[in-house]
């Protein structure tokens, strides 16, 4: 277990405990990247840990600091310890959202946050997605939000999306609220007691994540 996988897109499903990068990327260059435990790997979900701390991939501007959208002049990548707090994510195929469920670092169970995002496309290191900017906040109890409207605005009047694609994106954030709060599967299982594999070693980036 633990072992980083390296075969293309066509390899068999990932084991548990294999690790895998996930990447994020803009234009064909990459724009963030996390390594992560595969928990599961089928056709119908695919499932990752990312624990606190972990080294990632952000984006940075020539001043050194984080970009949030990405600029004319492009961008470099630094390597940063991700937030201290625990990461299970659900990706569906077909489906332009990931769900994470978001631990504390004191091991409370912090609710849902909804990634608007293209699907996962396996690759080299693990699995490719870009960021499609809106996101949502779920709490334990149901209730819910918007995250990052005003990034959606600054992105719309930038020309990197649509009001048509806002739309979408607005359903789609809807629709993830949906599959969380009315319990449909995978969430019909109660997830906040949910531990990785205490064998799993933490993963680390293979170079191969900061390619472009």
């Amino acid at each position: 277990m633990g072992a980083t996988r390296t075969d293309g897109p066509s390899a068999a499903p990932h084991a548990p405990g294999d690790v895998v990068v996930l990447r994020e990327l803009w234009r064909g260059r990459v724009w963030a990247a996390r390594p992560a435990h595969v928990v599961v790997d089928e056709p119908a979900l695919r499932m990752f840990h990312v624990p606190p701390r972990v080294l990632v991939l952000e984006a940075v501007g020539a001043d050194g600091l984080p970009l949030r959208l990405p600029p004319s002049e492009g961008w470099r990548l630094r390597r940063v310890p991700r937030s201290p707090t625990r990461v299970l994510s659900f990706a569906f195929p077909d489906t332009p959202y990931a769900v994470l469920a978001i631990w504390a670092p004191d091991g409370s169970f912090r609710g849902w946050y909804v990634n608007l995002q293209r699907p996962l496309v396996p690759s080299p290191a693990g699995f490719d997605t870009t960021d499609l900017v809106l996101d949502v906040r779920i709490d334990p109890d149901g209730r819910w939000r918007w995250k990052d409207e005003d990034e959606l605005a600054e992105a719309i009047a930038r020309g990197l999306l649509d009001e048509e694609a806002a739309t979408r994106l607005r359903r789609w954030g809807e629709r993830a609220v949906e599959h969380v709060v009315l319990r449909e599967p995978p969430f019909d299982r109660d997830w906040r007691g949910w531990r990785p594999d205490p064998r799993w070693a933490p993963p680390e980036l293979p170079p191969e994540a900061s390619l472009p």
